[in-house]
């Protein structure tokens, strides 16, 4: 059996987004939109004779949670919420989403107020190089009620504009808590893989793909540590093993079920904390399927690699469902590694 652990290793370094360039740039967009947003709503809210709003940022999503990767074709992003110290029975959504508009409209080219965020998009040559999605809660006026996420375009139809009850920040603790030290390590290793999988083995937008946080809710609920001691009494971690485990656990998850009115084989994967819904439930059944498909032949490949004796062989293996960032040991290496192994058998002999 090859040993891939090495690999698995290099292809986080690799994928991780947390060079300090990278993450400080987010950063830097992130605080220049926070004091953007102030002084903007100050601004607009003085000319009609009014206080501003407060409100209060803070960082969710990937960033958060220490699972974010490099994508694989520019836009990097980050999350901030937005804490307003407003109710929620006194303003209406796209009423407190607007204010956000407003305020940021002519910080970029392009900002847009979407379902569930506003974003600010950052331009390059024509495409867009970083955004930041602003998720709108109201909190109370005191600052003491449970969150409601803004929900809503401007042009949705008056039931799809609605205040969610949101737990982003319980959300973040649920997904930070469950694994510790180097354990913890392996868990978002996991995480980031299947993210990169995603994008490697996924090419449609919109709902096509598995959205990133039920990736990672799936390692939340199913993950389960690899590793072993070894006769130098040193503790192993097995990443491909772990993976292979998680995979299986996602795939017997799938149930038959009633969706968009017809029985479909489906991965229903809810939010444990508020507001509790299956964050898998925009994809379609025919993208279920695929999905489902998908992870069949990322088990295989798990498996074949885990059976297959030559770590480069093991390695292309993997390279197919992850991308060329996985890295491929050279043809020399490999053979100089059988070259050993085959002298310290004998000797021992």
């Amino acid at each position: 059996m090859a040993k891939v652990q090495k690999q698995f290793k290099q292809f986080e370094e690799n994928i991780r987004l947390g060079t300090y360039d990278e993450l400080q740039t987010l950063r830097d967009k992130r605080d220049i939109i926070v004091d953007k947003l102030r002084s903007g709503l100050k601004k607009n809210f003085e000319v009609k004779g009014e206080k501003p709003p407060k409100f209060e940022s803070f960082n969710q999503g990937s960033y958060a949670m220490n699972t974010g990767i490099k994508p694989v074709e520019g836009d990097y992003d980050i999350d901030v919420g937005i804490r307003f110290f407003v109710s929620k029975d006194k303003h209406k959504p796209l009423e407190v989403k607007q204010w956000v508009y407003d305020a940021l409209e002519d910080h970029t080219s392009r900002v847009e107020i979407r379902r569930s965020c506003v974003t600010v998009y950052y331009m390059k040559d024509g495409e867009v190089d970083y955004h930041v999605d602003l998720a709108v809660y109201a909190a109370g006026e005191d600052g003491t009620e449970p969150l409601h996420l803004a929900k809503g375009k401007v042009n949705s139809s008056e039931e799809l504009k609605f205040w969610e009850e949101s737990e982003p920040q319980g959300l973040i603790k649920e997904v930070n808590g469950v694994h510790a030290d180097e354990d913890a390590q392996q868990y978002r290793r996991s995480i980031r893989a299947l993210k990169r999988w995603k994008q490697e083995q996924f090419n449609t937008g919109g709902n096509g793909a598995p959205v990133g946080i039920g990736l990672t809710l799936a390692a939340y609920y199913w993950f389960q540590v690899s590793k072993a001691t070894n006769w130098q009494n040193t503790v192993e971690y097995d990443d491909r093993a772990a993976l292979q485990n998680l995979v299986e656990s996602m795939l017997s998850k799938f149930t038959l079920v009633v969706h968009d009115g017809e029985f479909a084989r489906r991965l229903v994967l809810k939010v444990p904390v508020k507001p509790g819904t299956d964050v898998f439930v925009k994809m379609t059944n025919a993208q279920m399927k695929t999905f489902e498909a998908n992870l069949e032949a990322l088990k295989q490949a798990l498996k074949d690699a885990g059976d297959e004796p030559d770590t480069r062989a093991a390695c292309l293996i993997l390279q197919k469902q992850f991308g060329e960032d996985f890295p491929v040991p050279p043809e020399e290496e490999t053979a100089k590694q059988q070259s050993r192994s085959v002298v310290g058998s004998s000797s021992s002999a």
